[in-house]
Parts: structure tokens; sequence; C-alpha cells
């Protein structure tokens, strides 16, 4: 872990900042906090140069950075705080966003050594971010284990920023939707499929565009279409092959370019998986060819809790790879496992390649992984690398005060309570369906009827794979390798290093459900009759 001492140092002022065109900047009056030069300008013998400084004067150059905090339908949102945080010096000052949603923090260093982190908070309201100058870009930054989504300048320019915004969400707003997981028969009462939750798949989901790639309707996604070009091989080997792919390679007819297409994140190979067919677990009808069915495929996301992984998928059923030969996430089963590893320098697993596309009908959440302080990317054009998906909104998770937790990504609502059922799958299901205020923790006014087990989909959605230790500790506010609360803390009692249900079968074996091991939130394949626990959902 990175640890920041954070210095309140702010003298406050007033200006009046240019106008801008668009509805954000017919703005005046704004807060203004002037944080002083807190870098030195070198130089001690003739002729020497003041990086970042005006070359007229010699004195330092400063920069004023400035935005607005929005809400979903462009109202603005006043009364949040907007930190700033000088990377280099460990201090922090603060603004807040006045009656127009707007903010300013002005006298900021530039040029080397000015490596800046921008990020909104407010009670009750989660944040994206969004920057219209080049030297800005959205991603996440670790504050002593806590994982903002942030607005970095790695080196502040030496000019004002006017467009370092962020969109404020509240209970019930959502950034994206989830797709369904493709089963379309009920096992149970209160099951996936009778549940039927999710934006509904594209009647015809893949399109074969005649030229070795095959278009995704849902995901908006360009696959290979043979998806057996390449040979298993290590993961090292299997990214360089990817960044190589071009058109005339692989049946390849699509005038496509080194550099365009890439190995797909957990997320983007998760959204090939079709839970309602095994051998291959994709769509009936679907046009591609070469499928392994004996080793799993690669993904670009590491497992940053160790390294030496990367997330891997097995298309015969949809099962997840974190592990040797027969681990399921820490857990063995008896028998069918076969050799499956993700290890990334000795495991041999296949590739895949992915290209963006058009839009479709939902949009991938990212997986949370990054290159920055904090995260690191593990190769040329990794999951960490490229952060593509939906950003996580931080926080993401709003405390309702009722046991309920709002989740500003999905738009979903949870049970706090994360230990209140443990049960074998099918009782599991009746409790969920009848679970009421009054009931776990609830004080909401549910009924019942109202609540559900997630399916695979929305279970998996709640996955953050930034974290170095066991997810279920992160959402527990755990950042260490103890068991002291030491961040905020998002559910009751996520319990470490066990498995929760999923309301989805395994079509490979109807006898068994997915379940999601609350470490590394992959998702394996557990007998019913298991005793496991379960969240629910709304």
């Amino acid at each position: 872990m990175h640890t920041h001492e954070y210095l309140h140092v702010a003298t406050t002022q007033l200006q009046t900042l240019p106008k801008r065109q668009g509805r954000h900047w017919a703005r005046s009056g704004f807060a203004v906090l002037g944080l002083g030069v807190l870098g030195a300008c070198g130089g001690g013998g003739s002729g020497s140069q003041c990086t970042g400084c005006n070359d007229k004067t010699n004195a330092p150059v400063s920069a004023t950075v400035a935005g607005f905090v929005m809400d979903k339908t462009g109202a603005p949102v006043p009364g949040v705080t907007v930190s700033v945080f000088h990377h280099n010096t460990n201090t922090t000052v603060t603004s807040t966003t006045d009656a127009n949603g707007g903010y300013a923090v002005a006298g900021l260093d530039t040029g080397a050594n000015a490596d800046y982190e921008i990020y909104a908070t407010k009670r009750g309201l989660g944040f994206g971010a969004a920057v219209g100058d080049a030297a800005g870009a959205v991603t996440k930054f670790d504050f002593n284990g806590l994982y903002r989504t942030v607005i970095r300048f790695l080196s502040m320019p030496a000019r004002d920023v006017r467009s370092a915004d962020f969109t404020a969400f509240k209970p019930g707003d959502k950034v994206a939707s989830l797709p369904r997981t493709g089963q379309a028969v009920s096992y149970a009462s209160g099951d996936d499929a009778a549940a039927a939750k999710g934006v509904a798949w594209p009647g015809v989901r893949f399109t074969d565009n005649l030229n070795g790639t095959v278009s995704d309707r849902l995901t908006g996604l360009v696959w290979l279409k043979n998806a057996g070009c390449y040979a298993p091989s290590d993961w090292s080997m299997a990214l360089a092959a990817a960044n190589r792919l071009a058109s005339g390679a692989c049946g390849l007819s699509d005038a496509s370019a080194a550099g365009q297409w890439r190995m797909p994140n957990a997320n983007e190979l998760e959204s090939l998986v079709d839970v309602s067919q095994a051998n291959p677990a994709l769509s009936a009808g679907h046009p591609f060819t070469g499928i392994n069915l004996v080793n799993a495929y690669w993904t670009s996301t590491i497992y940053m809790a160790l390294t030496s992984n990367a997330m891997a998928i097995r298309l015969s059923d949809g099962r997840w790879i974190n592990g040797a030969a027969s681990a399921v996430g820490g857990g063995l089963l008896a028998t069918g496992e076969g050799s499956f590893n993700n290890a990334k320098s000795t495991s041999a697993n296949g590739l895949w390649a992915v290209k963006s596309g058009a839009a479709g009908a939902i949009q991938l959440l990212a997986t949370g992984v990054y290159d920055g302080q904090g995260g690191a990317s593990f190769g040329v054009r990794d999951d960490a690398n490229l952060q593509i998906g939906a950003v996580l909104t931080s926080a993401r998770f709003i405390d309702n005060g009722d046991g309920t937790l709002a989740d500003t990504v999905t738009g979903l609502t949870w049970l706090k309570k994360a230990d209140c059922v443990n049960q074998t799958w099918a009782t599991a299901l009746s409790t969920v369906n009848g679970l009421a205020s009054g009931q776990c923790g609830l004080s909401d006014g549910s009924s019942a009827g109202q609540w559900r087990m997630p399916n695979r989909s929305e279970m998996l959605s709640l996955s953050d794979r930034a974290p170095t230790f066991p997810q279920a500790a992160y959402l527990n506010g755990q950042y260490q390798a103890n068991t002291s609360v030491n961040g905020p803390v998002v559910f009751t009692n996520f319990v470490v290093s066990d498995y929760y249900w999923t309301s989805t079968t395994n079509a490979a074996d109807t006898s068994q459900a997915w379940s999601l091991y609350s470490c590394d939130f992959g998702v394996y394949n557990m007998a019913k009759s298991a005793t496991r626990y379960t969240l629910a959902v709304r």
C-alpha cells in the first residue's frame, strides 16, 4: 500500500473565469483555492533554464484546474468537495462547488514534479469523471487502499485546464445496464430464468461480417471469427500475438492493422458466455469456428492479489480459471477439472482476439484494474493499460441507512448484510424470495417477493479488480492483511474465502449452480446441495 499524508493548506480567493461555449461554462463567481508554489525552480549556474517557468520573467508558471459537477440530467450539484492531491508533495487542497456546480483550484505547479489527482466527494453521491484536456486522463489511484476514480495529470500542463468535470450519481442512477445471462429454462422458483433480469439479447446476436470477423450486437465488440487460429501459449506470447494481429492473418480481410486487435479483458470474454449452452457455452447458431474446448482462453486482466496469474475462462461451460489444476478459487473439486491453470508464464491457454466496434445494446463495465499508483500494467495493451469499459464510480455504493446499499454503477439495490443467508441453493432461493423488512437488518419497508438471488451477471458486476487483496475484504473496509477495518465499510461481513450463490444453473450439469468466490470474484461451478452464502438484490 502507499501511505499518503494529507496536508490541507489553502487560501481562498474569488476569481471570475472566462466563459466557455456550451452550457457548462456560461458561469461566473467560482470559489477558487490558490495553492502556493510547492516546488522550487532550480538553477545555479549561468544560462540555466527553469523548467515550467515563464520565458520572459523566469517565474514559475502555475495553472488553474476548473470544471463543473452535474447530475445525470445536467443540473448543477452544489456543495461537492473537489480535492486536488499533489502526489509529489503528499498535499491536498479542496474546493466546494457553488450554486452553478462550478469549482476552480488555482496556483498548481506545472512541469516536472507536478503529478496531480482530482476527485469529487459528497455524502450520498457517487461520481464519474471526464476531462476534455489531452494532458489529463480518467483513471484510478490508490489512497491507502481506497481506490478512487480520479482525473490524473501526470504532468500538469503550463496552461489552465477548464474541463475537469464530474457527474454525480444518486441512489437509483446508473452508469450502465447489465445484460441477461442467456438462461431460458427455470430450475426453481425465483431463479435466473424465472426473474429474467437484465437487458434482453438481440434476436440475432452475432453477425458474420464475411471478412474473418464477427460483430456482437449486444456489446458492440468485434471478434475474430476463427477462435482457434492461435495455438495455446503462455500469457505474454498470447498478448503479443493479439497486438500483432492484422488483416491477412487468421482469415482476416477486414483491412485491420496491427494495434487494433487486443486480448479481451475479463468482462469482454465473459460477455460471450451463454449459460444456457455447453460445449461450447456460446449462443446456438453462432458463426464462430475453431473454438477450443480443451484449453481455457486468456484474458488481459491480471489477478492483482497474485500478479503471476491472469484470469482465464474455459468456453466448454463458462467456468473461470484461477488456480492450479483442479483448484476452484481455493477449494477443490473431486474430479473433472483436468489440467486447467492460469499461471501466466507456465500455463498454455488460448487467445481469442477482439477489437472495438459500434455501440451495442449495452456497454460493458471496466474491470477496475489500472496502470498507475497502486496499480500496474504487465504488458503492452493489457487490461490495466487500456482500461476499456464504463468507468466505475467513486464512491460506488451508497448506504441508504435501512440495511440496503445503492450501487451507482448498475442502479441495483443490495442487501447490506452479506452473511445473513447461508443455505443450500434451493433453500437460499426460497429464503431470499421471502425476504422482507425486519429481516437481515432491513428497515426499508420491502415485502416478500421484491428481493431475489442475484444472477451470474449481477453478481459479477460487484467486482472491482483493482485491490491487491481479497475483494471481499475490500468490501468490508479491511485494506490490510489483517481483519481490522481501516477503510469505508460497504457490506457487513462479506465472508472472505467462501462462495456466494448465483441464481444461474450450470447448463453442463444442472445439479450445479454457478457461484462466485469472494476472494477473486471468479465464477465456479458448485453442487446445489452444498451450503453456501448468498446476497440479495432488487
